[in-house]
């Protein structure tokens, strides 16, 4: 199959889970809490169930990586895999707002091959393929050529950019939060925002549709000490994010790059 048939079978089931996780969340949520204190509501998994079902059958020689999926070793044998969040940004799910999605990546020899975010509140499709541009709603989108902190459009958590440990003060920017990272790179890849800025873990599933998106939209999307993220690992967790574009992501990284993370711990 061709990154080009993946990328259609995943936009379909993309396109199929969101319309699901509405119809769900219509009819009633249930909520239960995970062993880290997260949500996780009936249509999380059902929302998984369709997709693995929908996309294994097709292609059952790939392996599979999911949030809500139990973790199968053997996917580190697989040369392809999908990695999967049924619904990220459960808590916006939750409360009726829009910044949620359903993340799926074809990932090839640990790098994404073909992405999909699916935002069903705001009908937006964000896709790309390796080497063939990023797109939302079948436009070709870029990042903002913002070259500078003072005054960017920001995504990221509020109190961190103010927290006294900084050696030196942040400028003033606008800065907002979205409950999705997976969105929230989706929304610097188009130029609705200039950067991304985590500085705790995120997981493959967050992260690996997104990464692919913004990077063809001309994004650097990387750690926060500047490397390049890679997947289908067995710990499958990243200790940090910073997405931009170039000249921005470099300014970023002159202030984060000194700080010391603790080692993600590993997945449920």
């Amino acid at each position: 199959m061709t990154t080009v048939d993946d990328l259609e079978l995943i936009r379909d089931a993309a396109r199929a889970a969101g319309e699901r996780a509405l119809a769900v969340r219509e009819a009633g949520l249930t909520t239960v809490s995970k062993s880290d204190g997260t949500p996780v509501t009936n249509a999380d998994l059902e929302v998984d169930a369709l997709l693995k079902d929908w996309l294994t059958r097709a292609r059952p020689d790939y392996g599979w990586l999911s949030e809500e999926t139990a973790d199968d070793p053997s996917r580190l044998q697989r040369r392809r895999l999908f990695v999967v969040d049924p619904i990220d940004g459960t808590r916006a799910f939750l409360k009726g707002r829009p910044w949620w999605g359903v993340s799926i990546a074809v990932v090839e020899d640990g790098r994404p091959i073909a992405g999909v975010m699916r935002a069903p509140d705001v009908a937006e499709t964000y896709e790309a393929v390796a080497g063939g541009g990023a797109r939302l709603n079948g436009r070709p989108i870029s990042a903002s050529a913002t070259a500078s902190l003072e005054g960017c459009a920001m995504l990221g958590d509020k109190p961190m950019f103010v927290h006294p440990a900084w050696r030196e003060p942040w400028p003033p920017m606008r800065i907002e939060s979205r409950n999705s990272i997976a969105y929230r790179m989706c929304l610097v890849a188009c130029g609705a925002f200039d950067a991304a800025l985590a500085l705790s873990s995120k997981a493959e599933w967050d992260l690996a549709a997104a990464d692919l998106i913004a990077s063809e939209a001309g994004c650097m999307v990387t750690t926060h000490k500047g490397g390049r993220l890679a997947y289908n690992r067995a710990d499958p967790r990243a200790a940090s994010l910073v997405c931009a574009g170039p000249a921005l992501h470099r300014l970023i990284l002159r202030r984060v790059e000194p700080i010391e993370l603790a080692v993600p711990t590993q997945a449920n």
